[in-house]
């Protein structure tokens, strides 16, 4: 969670300006990834909280989101890539825990959410 909280910072917002949600509603055993019935089973609550919040933007964080709901399958096939999901730009980029074992993948997240904010029509850090 420190990483994300750094990483929205940077993108000059605050974390209650943007609302994070995952693919299952309760945390799998063993914090492993969600079987598919687990996310088939939660992901209609997800796209309620998305149809509610009516974002202007998604931002996938990792091969999870990728794959339940842009049936992608990998995250490296379309990270980096704009793509629609419920008719909303969506972004799929690395998940945190990635770049902490990760670090050089930074610079390519850090690329992928230039990219978000040029979308926002947000300035971009120097």
């Amino acid at each position: 969670g420190q990483l994300l909280d750094k990483i929205i910072t940077a993108m000059t917002y605050k974390r209650e300006d943007v609302y994070i949600a995952n693919i299952v509603k309760c945390r799998p055993p063993d914090n492993r990834v969600p079987e598919p019935d687990e996310a088939e089973t939660c992901v209609p609550f997800l796209i309620r909280q998305i149809e509610l919040i009516k974002p202007k933007v998604l931002v996938l964080l990792g091969a999870t989101p990728a794959k339940f709901l842009l049936k992608a399958k990998t995250i490296n096939e379309i990270r980096g890539k704009w793509q629609k999901f419920m008719n909303i730009n969506t972004m799929p980029t690395y998940h945190p825990a990635f770049l902490l074992r990760n670090p050089s993948a930074k610079k390519i997240v850090w690329e992928d959410l230039k990219l978000v904010m040029k979308e926002l029509g947000r300035e971009l850090p120097k």
